[in-house]
């Protein structure tokens, strides 16, 4: 079965458990995957970009909530009523 590797970086189960920090600093920033049995298994990132792309995943959902709001009648709303 052929898998499609999505980084330039790979690593072995085997090197990661033997020195995980030495792997992950590796890829200097980038993903690594990391194969069992010449498979991904999963893909490993710093955390700047793990912050990042939840960051973006959120913006992506607050983009959807507001096109699809953005044809509704707005109410105009007095701050002192409140």
């Amino acid at each position: 079965m052929t898998t499609r590797i999505l980084t330039e970086t790979a690593a072995s189960i085997s090197e990661l458990k033997a020195n995980p920090m030495k792997v992950a600093l590796s890829a200097n920033g980038e993903p690594i995957a990391v194969l069992n049995r010449n498979e991904p298994a999963f893909y490993c990132i710093p955390a700047d970009t793990y912050e990042f792309l939840m960051d973006h995943v959120e913006d992506l959902e607050l983009l959807s909530i507001a096109e699809s709001r953005k044809n509704e009648e707005s109410i105009k709303v007095n701050l002192d009523e409140l």
